[in-house]
Parts: structure tokens; sequence; C-alpha cells
């Protein structure tokens, strides 16, 4: 059976797919059309229930639960790997309001943070993420929520940090950040999704135990990252939370969305939001 998946450029995404997609692991005899695209353009095709499985924030997923259910296997969760808020000098939290903000798009679990803790500061203006810092620096905006690699050059480019929302939700709940996770389509027979589920979990834990193995795909899609940032950037959001989410995340995941929803920044989910463990 053929099914079309869909993940970002983003070396996480290309490191934990590379066996999948390069016939390295079993697939049980599945296989997969890949729909390579940022994740704000992944979101968009999941509203439009385009693609089979996907990847996509955990904020957009509130919107397509009624389409989609959450894997427990190609999430990214963890600790001191969330968006921060950064601009070009110091800012007073209390001044955050009136500012002018670059996000990496309306639907991105980032942009549901800062509105989690900045519910007043609503002049926003979406970007692609890797465009944020430019953004700031030439005062297109005041301040910006940034993501993925960005978090390891803004300091380089001579811009400050203001807030790490990662780790604001983690002080408030104690609780690891959840990201974003992996879709896929409730059209998906139960049994088939448990199946895309293991298969999804053996390709991460290949690229975990062969790391290098995946260098060529990653590489390809790095957007000439350097070579240390590229790992680093693995190494913030690909863990065993990845793997599997586990009790933990699983918890982590429900007590974002239900927060969320409690404050009526998305809209209540259905209860069987996550594939059912196999």
């Amino acid at each position: 059976m053929k099914l079309t998946l869909g993940f970002s450029t983003c070396p996480n995404d290309t490191f934990i797919f590379d066996a999948l997609v390069h016939g390295k692991i079993d697939t049980e005899g599945l296989e997969f059309e890949i729909v390579m695209a940022d994740v704000e353009e992944l979101n968009r095709r999941a509203f439009r229930h385009q693609i089979d499985i996907t990847k996509l924030s955990f904020h957009a997923f509130a919107y397509v639960a009624g389409h989609y259910r959450l894997l427990n296997a190609g999430s990214a969760l963890g600790r001191g790997n969330g968006p921060l808020l950064i601009a070009r000098e110091p800012l007073a939290p209390e001044k955050i309001s009136r500012l002018k903000i670059a996000i990496p798009g309306k639907y991105t679990t980032a942009n549901l943070l800062f509105g989690v803790f900045f519910p007043e500061a609503t002049h926003k203006t979406e970007y692609l993420f890797s465009d944020i810092e430019n953004a700031v620096l030439t005062g297109e905006a005041d301040a910006g929520v940034i993501i993925h690699e960005n978090r390891f050059t803004y300091e380089k480019r001579g811009l400050v940090k203001i807030v790490d929302l990662g780790e604001a939700w983690e002080s408030t709940t104690g609780r690891p950040i959840p990201l974003g996770g992996i879709a896929v389509s409730r059209q998906v027979p139960a049994e088939l999704q448990q199946t895309i589920d293991r298969v999804i979990s053996r390709s991460v834990a290949f690229a975990l135990a062969n790391p290098a193995s995946g260098e060529a795909f990653i590489k390809q899609h790095a957007q000439e990252l350097e070579e240390e940032v590229i790992w680093k950037h693995i190494g913030l959001y690909v863990n065993s939370f990845t793997q599997q989410l586990g009790q933990e995340g699983r918890e982590a995941v429900a007590r974002l969305l239900s927060e969320a929803a409690a404050r009526q920044v998305i809209p209540a989910l259905p209860a069987d939001f996550f594939v059912d463990e196999a």
C-alpha cells in the first residue's frame, strides 16, 4: 500500500526519516510518496486533508483532530528546546504587548506558546522561520519568535534573548515542551495506523543507532547550515520521546492542548486523538 508522507527539510526530520525513505528498515510492505515542505505548508495541507501521514505543529493539529490522529512516534518534545523570543536589545516583558512581533506561522506551536504567555500581543506578522532574524535586524519587527536552528545563530548576529518560551512552559507545568508531531488520517484503518507507528519508530531507532547513516540526506536539505549547527539541531529535537512518546510524552501533549482549549486559544479536541499503542 502506498501512502503520502509529509515532513520538513529540517535536520531533525530528515534525520529520523532517512532510514524509512531509503529502505534501510522493514516498512512492513508499506510504500511512501514523500512530500517535503516547511511545517507551516504541511499544516496548510493537513487543513485540506491532502496528506495521509504528516508532520505538523501541535497547534495546527488542534484544528484537524477530527480528521487526523497523533502517532506515538516521530514527535519533537523535550526540555530546553522551545522557541525563543528575541530582539535587537533587551526589552522589559511588560512592553511586549505593544511591539511588532515576527512569528514563524499562525499555526505553529511557537505562536501558540507565545499567545499563552503574551495574549495581549496581537500585532504579529508571519514570516518563514529562517527570515525572522533578518526581520528583527532590519527593524521590520521589534521582536521575533524563533525556532529550529535559529536558536544557535541569533547571538552571532547580535540579537538577544528576551524570553525562552519553552523554559517558561517547563517552569509553569513541570512538563517537557511539545513542539510538533506526526499525524495520520482517520481514514487509514486503525490496524494500519499502528503499523505506520511501528515503522516510524523503527526509522527513529535506526537513526539513533546509526547517526552518520543519513548524513548525505540531511545535508542535502539543510540550507547550507554549518555541520556543527546541524548536529546541535538534531541533538536538541530528537530524543527518546521521538522514538516513542510514552506516558510522560502523551501527558505533556494532552496538557498543552487541554490548557490551550480551556483558554479558548484552540477548539476542544476529541477524546481519541492519539493512535492506540500497539
